[in-house]
């Protein structure tokens, strides 16, 4: 799996995480427990068995010219499905454009995952990844009631056969 994900700006990369130690100071499930050195706050925008060829050049392009996006969080709440806790992201005119277009890049890729799908995809910033809903409540007072501003700046591409992220385009923060 190959994954296209926009990165946070320094400031609210550090408040999500400070978010994810709240969590975990709690009790609560959070991604703060996840030491890996790709684990890191991002809003995956797509995700892909492989990418066609030339794809990553035309993604590059694409980010380069659309970065800095802001990042406009919204409420904490559990998604269905899976049960991951997030911080729902608005997703504006910029970031919607930009994910439309990723979409287009990727349009003859295998195995595209569903949930990313314009219509379909609600963009977020994960805090937990297996969340009970009963604790949704506890969450959202650990996390207070005014949610981090920022922007997103750069992308990146995770891979999930090696477990490694590789830069999309030129950081901008």
């Amino acid at each position: 799996m190959r994954t296209v994900e926009l990165v946070c700006s320094p400031g609210l990369d550090a408040a999500v995480r400070a978010a994810w130690a709240r969590l975990a100071a709690a009790g609560l499930p959070s991604l703060a427990r996840n030491t890996h050195p790709t684990n890191r706050p991002h809003l995956t925008l797509a995700a892909a068995d492989e990418f066609p060829p030339g794809a990553v050049a035309r993604l590059t392009a694409l980010v380069d010219a659309a970065l800095p996006v802001p990042a406009r969080l919204g409420e904490v709440t559990v998604l269905d499905g899976s049960a991951p806790l997030v911080w729902l992201v608005d997703p504006g005119a910029e970031l919607t454009a930009l994910h439309a277009a990723v979409w287009r890049v990727l349009a003859d890729a295998d195995g595209r995952n569903p949930w990313h799908a314009p219509r379909r995809w609600r963009p977020h910033l994960s805090l937990a990844l297996r969340f009970r809903d009963a604790d949704a409540g506890l969450a959202r007072a650990v996390l207070g009631d005014a949610p981090p501003a920022g922007e997103f700046v750069a992308a990146r591409s995770y891979n999930g056969a090696t477990r490694t992220v590789h830069p999309l385009g030129t950081p901008t923060g």
